[in-house]
Formats: C-alpha cells, sequence, structure tokens
C-alpha cells in the first residue's frame, strides 16, 4: 500500500514518493508534500533544463542550479523556463 499525500504541485491527494529524493531539508519536504507524479512532472522540466543549459551533471554547479529550481518548481514561483527554450510543436 503506498503513501498518500496531499501533492504541492497537483493540490490532491495521490501516492507519494517511495524514496527522499535528496538528504536535506528540502529532500524531506519533497517526500511529505510531493505526490509521485508531481515528482514525474519534475523530472520532465528537469530533462528540459539540464537539455537547455547543457549542464554537467558530476559537477556541484549543475546539482546547486537543479536542487535550487527543484525547490522553486515545488515551493515558489515554479522554475522559470530559459529565455531560448521553444516548447516543442506534437503533430496532429
Amino acid at each position: 500500500m503506498s503513501r498518500i499525500v496531499h501533492c504541492r504541485k497537483l493540490g490532491k491527494e495521490l501516492p507519494g514518493l517511495d524514496f527522499v529524493p535528496f538528504d536535506d531539508e528540502l529532500g524531506n519536504r519533497l517526500y511529505n508534500q510531493v505526490s509521485a507524479q508531481g515528482w514525474q512532472m519534475w523530472l520532465e522540466h528537469s530533462k528540459m533544463l539540464i537539455n537547455e543549459y547543457r549542464l554537467d551533471l558530476v559537477t556541484q554547479q549543475a546539482y546547486d542550479f537543479l536542487h535550487k529550481r527543484c525547490d522553486e518548481f515545488f515551493f515558489g514561483e515554479g522554475s522559470e523556463l530559459p529565455k531560448e527554450f521553444v516548447a516543442p510543436q506534437h503533430k496532429h
């Protein structure tokens, strides 16, 4: 049976994360206040950030950047899109 949390991002009761994503206070807040579905939204957003900013994920700077953006995504005004970002057009 999965844990149910009131997802801060989606505003409803949903299954929570099975893990604490960061070993710090932000990780604990995410675990307690973000659903697995909300976390999946962050993962998709973070992929765009990694690609657009060409982040090298082995550096502390990339970790710090993504950590801050994750906090903003869930607990702030949202993570800004890069100025140069153009959303892909979906074919119908």
